[in-house]
């Protein structure tokens, strides 16, 4: 068999994720610390996992419809309408999807075309670029830096647009940088986008952490709604990471190719998962409030703890991530991490895998315990005292 024949010449192109890289080393490894992946360490609250088991006790096994329970979608609405301040029509507007992840290749498959373009601020998620050129589009980098905070600027984006932009890729609060976007940021940008028929990916699956500011949609802003997808799910702010839970919210005649996607790829996402989901939406304020006190407790003290190494740490105002920069170590990130999992056993990601600006810095997830993360640095403090590195 002619196997280079056979396969798809793009996704064969396509590098595996950074992330799981690291992370798939590291579980080879005996005593290794991980810090790698965004994985709350909280279990699902109570009240929703025993939804869940009442749910199958009940016999409640069978499809849903292929958008999703019409509960859910109520619940989505009424959520996203108290949280975020953008109404939508449950019936015509809101698709529940197979994790966040799902709603987003949705998305890119929906509306490119080959060879449009995706304005894609970096350092990002790593699944933006491979989603654009798997939908055949092409993806467009913009840079951010921590002198604006890993912040999106309009006049980037003013910049970068050309004829053949066709969606613009915002990933806030962000991973991996924790960089957030003010209201008067999105309003600069809005500006830009007002006009024009490009259309704006809001992943917000962050949302509710944040820490001082409360967060803003994009889609909340006038005449933002019209040219936004808000795309959200359940793993990170309710710590349900294995449901795999996700939902996009947007205008009705683009949610109609969305739902025809799902439908002949998915056909519905898994009906225990969402009567649970049900349950979080509706009662789980409190849960995510007490998880997002905890996460701040750890972000205020592993900032500290990366400065004190000398380390330079940017603060972080969302998400459960830090991305200290190792430039003083003189090693470029690849090697950092490769370095510092053999010799001290504790696994981080090479900030490139992120994208080429990152290079330089590290991602460093705090969803673990404070006894977790002491232990690490107090290993990364041995790495870069034995290399003749500490402050």
């Amino acid at each position: 068999m002619n196997y280079e024949r056979l396969l798809n010449p793009i996704l064969s192109e396509i590098k595996p994720s950074g992330i799981r890289k690291f992370f798939d080393i590291a579980v080879e490894m005996e005593d290794v610390i991980s810090l790698s992946v965004g994985e709350p360490d909280f279990s699902t609250p109570w009240h929703i996992r025993q939804e869940g088991i009442q749910t199958l006790e009940k016999g409640r096994t069978w499809y849903s419809p292929n958008a999703g329970l019409l509960a859910l979608r109520e619940a989505i609405a009424a959520y996203v309408s108290r949280h975020n301040g953008v109404d939508y029509e449950p019936k015509t507007e809101v698709l529940v999807t197979v994790g966040g992840s799902e709603a987003i290749d949705l998305a890119f498959r929906a509306l490119l075309r080959p060879g449009d373009e995706v304005l894609i601020p970096e350092p990002s998620f790593v699944c933006y670029d491979p989603l654009t050129r798997m939908a055949g589009g092409v993806p467009v980098p913009l840079e951010t830096c921590q002198e604006d905070a890993f912040r999106l600027t309009a006049d980037t984006v003013r910049a970068a647009i050309t004829p053949r932009t066709k969606l613009l890729v915002l990933p806030y609060p962000n991973n991996p940088t924790g960089a957030i976007m003010c209201r008067e940021d999105l309003e600069a940008i809005a500006d830009v986008l007002r006009g024009t028929d490009i259309m704006v990916l809001s992943d917000e699956i962050y949302s509710e952490l944040t820490y001082g500011r409360k967060h803003v949609s994009i889609a909340s802003l006038p005449g933002m709604q019209e040219r936004t997808l808000l795309i959200s799910g359940f793993s990170k702010a309710f710590a349900m990471t294995g449901w795999r839970l996700g939902y996009a919210c947007g205008p009705a005649p683009v949610m109609r190719l969305l739902i025809k996607l799902h439908q002949f790829g998915i056909m519905c996402a898994p009906t225990t998962a969402q009567y649970a989901a049900i349950e979080a939406l509706k009662n789980g304020d409190a849960d995510v409030r007490a998880m997002r006190d905890e996460y701040n407790i750890r972000r205020r003290f592993i900032v500290d703890g990366f400065n004190e190494l000398g380390l330079t740490c940017f603060e972080p105002e969302g998400a459960f991530y830090v991305f200290p920069c190792i430039k003083s170590t003189g090693m470029d990130s690849e090697t950092f991490c490769h370095r510092l999992l053999q010799e001290q056993r504790v696994a981080v990601v090479p900030g490139d895998a992120f994208g080429a600006c990152g290079e330089g810095y590290v991602r460093v997830s705090y969803c673990y315990s404070l006894k977790h993360i002491t232990e690490a640095l107090q290993r990364i403090r041995t790495f870069l005292k034995e290399n003749g590195l500490c402050k």
